[in-house]
């Protein structure tokens, strides 16, 4: 039995339990206003769960997949597979997200490298510093840290 299907009957055997005992039980509750960020944090999910799954994919530029990328072509096959649009380039992709702090960064979000106010590489952040991406000509999507301090974060919502 899946903890859905488990709701009805630990809410019925919750009687007036707060709704964090809910929760810690396996049960999933709705909170007016989260709705939005719960759903775009299984998109950036499983739009991080996509792109790892590319992992050794050659670069090319100008693809958008499902065996080449470069790396707007990566974010964008990443989040249509989970179920949202993004824009062409890591510029038109930058400037259609939430932009957001390194410290309010999570995992899922997309992390953009500038120079100036120039948007010029876009990966999918996997955590610990680090992030999915399709690099160069001639490498292949792959996990890597991220090497420069030149980077915004954009939450897709």
């Amino acid at each position: 039995m899946t903890a859905l299907n488990r709701v009805p009957s630990l809410m019925a055997r919750a009687g007036t339990a707060s709704a964090l005992t809910i929760a810690a039980v396996g049960g999933s509750i709705v909170i007016p206003g989260v709705a939005a960020d719960a759903s775009a944090a299984t998109i950036a999910t499983r739009a991080l769960q996509v792109a790892a799954s590319k992992k050794g994919s050659p670069y090319s530029w100008g693809a958008t997949g499902p065996n080449r990328f470069d790396c707007s072509g990566l974010t964008l096959y990443s989040f249509k597979k989970a179920g949202k649009k993004l824009p062409r380039t890591a510029a038109q992709q930058y400037n259609r997200t939430r932009h957001i702090s390194a410290g309010s960064r999570k995992a899922g979000d997309l992390v953009f490298f500038h120079s100036g106010s120039s948007v010029y590489h876009v990966g999918i952040y996997a955590g610990k510093g680090r992030i999915w991406h399709a690099p160069k000509t001639g490498d292949v999507v792959k996990l890597q840290k991220i090497w420069t301090r030149s980077v915004w974060y954009g939450r897709v919502s």
